[in-house]
């Protein structure tokens, strides 16, 4: 199992999905704009990655800004917020059955292909 949380957008996501075909793998591409994680999956992501969850949050957004969510707000509020809003998520998240990565750079993700 590997999905993509992808926005073909962005440059960083576009480059780690390069990456994994390159790798040979196709992954499932989950465009989480159109299909927004769920505040459960993205405690998940935390959990799972290692990674705190400021890590998944895009704070120069402007909902970000708007709800003064910032790096060092509670995990928690930030969780909420970015399920509540999808944009707020940092992309791409890569989730195999390794473990959870954030394409930032694309080449973190190599140690959940």
């Amino acid at each position: 199992m590997m999905k993509i949380y992808h926005n073909p957008r962005c440059s960083k996501s576009r480059e780690t999905l390069k990456l994994i075909e390159a790798e040979g793998i196709t992954p499932e591409v989950v465009l989480y704009l159109e299909t927004p994680v769920s505040r459960e999956k993205l405690a998940e992501f935390v959990r799972r990655s290692g990674l705190p969850a400021s890590a998944f949050l895009r704070a120069k957004e402007a909902e970000a800004k708007a709800m003064g969510i910032t790096a060092k707000s509670d995990p928690e509020t930030i969780l909420d917020a970015i399920a509540a809003h999808p944009r707020l998520m940092e992309r791409p998240v890569v989730e195999t059955d390794k473990g959870v990565a954030l394409g930032r750079p694309p080449e973190a993700v190599k140690d959940v292909l």
